[in-house]
C-alpha cells in the first residue's frame, strides 16, 4: 500500500509541474523573440540569455519568430504552458499594439502576459541616408514640405514605436511621406544602407554603428536629454517638439499563471544581471540603457504607454499590411 501511495504522489507532482523556484529550471528554457535576428530586441535577448544560462545552469535558447508585427510570436507565447520554460522578450509593438492593428484579439497583454521586468530602454534617432539633402531637422521638414510623398521611411513594421512616431509627426506637422514596412529593424536598416529608402526613426541599438561610420546622418533623438554616444545631436524637445518623445522598451514576460516562485527567481536573477556594470556597458555601447523595474512597476508603465499610443494607432487608422 505504501508503494502505491508513493507512486500516486510522484504522478501528482509531475502533473502539478514546478511548484517552486528551487525546482526550476530543470531543462532548456525557450526565449521567444518576435523579430528576426540582428535587431535591438534580439540583441537584448541574446545579452540576457547568456547570463541567465550562466546563473541558472540551463540553456536559454532564442527562438526568433517574426511576422505580423510580432503578433505571431505573441500568440504562440500566450498559448504556452505557464511553467517557466517558455518566456517572451517583447517590445512596444508586439506587446501593446499588434492585436489592435491586426484587429484580432489573439491575446491581451493585460490578461495573458505576466511582466517580469524591463530589460532596456532605447531612444530613437531620426536618421537619413547621406543622399538626402538635409543636415538638420529643420532642413528635413522643409524638404518634406517641398516634396510631399517623395521621401520614403523604413519602418520595422506596422504599429512599432518607430511607425507611430512617424505617423504622429506627419499628423502634427502636416507632412507626408511613404512608409515602407519590413519584418524587423535589421532588414529595414539594410535597405536604408543601400539607399532604397531615404530615412528612418530607428533604435540606436541597431543604428549607432552605422552613424559612427558615417553611413547615416542623425538629425534628432527622442530621449529627454542628449546622449553620450551622440553628444552633437539635439533632442526633439530641444528643438521645440516635446510631443516627439518615446523610447522602445525591451522586457521579459512569463505566461500568466506562472508560479510566483519562478517569477521571483527570474526577477531576482534578471536584476542581478542588469545591475552588472559589464552588462550595462554592453547596452550603452549599443545605444540603450539597462533598465530594471519590479513586475508592478513594469505593468504600470505598460498601461501608460498603452494609453498614450493606442489613440495614435486609431487616429492614423494603422492596419497590418
Amino acid at each position: 500500500m505504501r508503494l502505491i501511495w508513493i507512486g500516486i504522489a510522484a504522478v501528482a507532482a509531475m502533473l502539478a509541474g514546478p511548484a517552486s523556484g528551487q525546482e526550476w529550471p530543470a531543462r532548456n528554457v525557450k526565449l521567444i523573440v518576435p523579430y528576426p535576428a540582428g535587431g535591438n530586441v534580439d540583441s537584448a535577448a541574446r545579452i540576457i540569455a547568456d547570463k541567465l544560462q550562466e546563473k541558472l545552469g540551463q540553456p536559454f535558447v532564442i527562438e526568433n519568430k517574426a511576422g505580423a508585427g510580432g503578433m505571431i510570436a505573441g500568440e504562440a507565447f500566450a498559448k504556452s504552458a505557464p511553467d517557466g520554460y517558455t518566456l517572451f522578450v517583447g517590445a512596444n509593438g508586439p506587446v501593446l499594439f499588434a492585436t489592435e492593428i491586426n484587429k484580432r484579439e489573439a491575446y491581451n497583454w493585460k490578461k495573458d502576459f505576466l511582466p517580469i521586468s524591463t530589460i532596456s530602454m532605447t531612444p530613437l534617432v531620426l536618421e537619413v541616408h547621406p543622399s538626402v539633402q538635409a543636415t538638420s531637422f529643420k532642413e528635413f521638414i522643409d524638404l518634406a514640405k517641398r516634396e510631399p510623398g517623395k521621401l520614403t521611411m523604413a519602418s520595422p513594421g506596422p504599429g512599432t514605436t518607430n511607425h507611430l512616431l512617424s505617423e504622429l509627426m506627419q499628423s502634427n506637422l502636416g507632412l507626408q511621406w511613404v512608409t515602407a514596412h519590413y519584418r524587423g529593424n535589421a532588414p529595414a536598416i539594410n535597405d536604408l544602407l543601400g539607399g532604397q529608402v531615404q530615412f528612418a526613426f530607428d533604435q540606436l541599438t541597431v543604428s549607432l554603428q552605422h552613424i559612427k561610420a558615417g553611413l547615416f546622418r542623425p538629425l534628432a533623438v527622442t530621449s529627454p536629454h542628449r546622449l553620450k554616444s551622440l553628444p552633437d545631436v539635439p533632442t526633439f524637445a530641444e528643438l521645440g517638439y516635446k510631443d516627439f518623445d518615446g523610447q522602445t522598451f525591451t522586457g521579459l514576460f512569463a505566461p500568466a499563471g506562472t508560479p510566483a516562485p519562478i517569477v521571483d527567481k527570474l526577477h531576482t536573477t534578471l536584476v542581478a544581471i542588469l545591475k552588472d556594470p559589464a552588462i550595462a556597458d554592453k547596452f550603452e555601447k549599443l545605444g540603450g540603457e539597462a533598465t530594471v523595474m519590479t513586475p508592478d512597476e513594469f505593468k504600470a508603465y505598460l498601461a501608460r504607454e498603452d494609453a498614450k499610443w493606442i489613440p495614435v494607432v486609431r487616429k492614423a487608422n494603422i492596419r497590418a499590411d
